[in-house]
């Protein structure tokens, strides 16, 4: 790559923070676009090949400054909580779609081609339940959030075959490690339950704990996203990012239980509004064009992240 940055629009957040030192470690200058609305700048490292803008995927004024002279683009940015969409579906409209609008207009502006983007497995719905999804599983989404990572994924296309984009568009299914900011109401089930179980307080689980998640350790995640970002030639079509491995909320519960020797109350609660019951990745795909020597098992991860390793 060359002495040009890479952009990572939310790099303050879980993910970006995390890819932002991959990158760094590897001589990569990186600067970083965000709002600070989740994200923290304690994430980042002090580095002088890292450049931090703040503002806002929504702001096209600030996207285009940001966009202008780098060497590729990795697009994190979003309001990630389900239930945060389906409060407010305009308000997360205009991070989740109008932000990757904006990004796509900046970039063939400034001529960057290579995007790598986070999309979402929730764009399946409840579609392929009991089994591992595909990535040609019919597309049900549920919530405003879902709706806009789906619609998203059009509009890169329609860039790449109008004005010649590159897009890498990865479709996470549930990513847990280091960062994951367990206070936010953004954050994923393992921060929650690991953070809670630590401090010996009770731990709540929405709907039975029956329901499966594909977990993918962040450090296998990055692995991923760096490659995806330096690959000569990149091809088209979404993939998914798990490990093709379901795990229920209850034999999560156990695992941490294990790992710190006891485990506090918890209570069962009535399942939320667009949450989905069952989600396995059948990752073929992304096997096929990135492939994963050793992930992370859940038992390893969950270690490193409570930091018992």
């Amino acid at each position: 790559m060359t002495d040009s940055p890479v952009l990572i629009t939310g790099g303050a957040g879980f993910i970006g923070s995390n890819l932002v030192d991959a990158l760094l470690a590897r001589g990569v200058a990186v600067r970083v676009l965000d709002n600070l609305s989740t994200g923290k700048q304690g994430n980042l490292p002090r580095n002088p090949r890292l450049e931090l803008i703040v503002g806002d995927v929504a702001d096209p004024g600030c996207v285009r400054k940001a966009v202008r002279g780098c060497r590729a683009v990795v697009h994190l940015a979003a309001v990630a909580s389900v239930q945060a969409s389906v409060n407010d579906p305009v308000g997360t409209h205009k991070s989740n779609l109008i932000g990757t609008l904006n990004l796509c207009e900046a970039m063939r502006e400034a001529g960057v081609h290579r995007v790598v983007y986070a999309s979402s497995a929730a764009v399946y719905g409840n579609n392929g339940e009991g089994e591992s999804i595909g990535e040609d599983t019919p597309k049900a989404p549920l919530t405003p959030y879902a709706a806009d990572k789906l619609a998203s994924e059009h509009y890169l296309d329609f860039y790449r075959r109008q004005h010649g984009l590159e897009p890498v568009i990865f479709r996470f299914f549930n990513v847990y490690g280091p960062r994951q900011d367990p206070s936010s109401p953004y954050s994923g089930v393992i921060s929650i339950f690991t953070e809670r179980a630590r401090q010996g307080l009770p731990i709540t689980v929405f709907g039975d704990g029956e329901q499966t998640r594909d977990f993918i350790y962040i450090g296998d995640l990055v692995d991923v996203l760096v490659r995806a970002l330096m690959a000569g030639q990149v091809e088209s079509g979404a993939m998914n990012v798990g490990l093709n491995r379901a795990t229920t909320l209850n034999q999560l519960l156990v695992i941490i239980q294990d790992l710190l020797g006891g485990l506090p109350s918890v209570e069962y609660q009535p399942a939320r509004s667009g949450d989905i019951r069952h989600s396995r990745a059948d990752n073929s795909r992304l096997l096929a064009r990135y492939p994963l020597s050793e992930p992370t098992g859940m038992r390893e991860g969950l270690a490193k992240l409570m930091d018992l390793s």
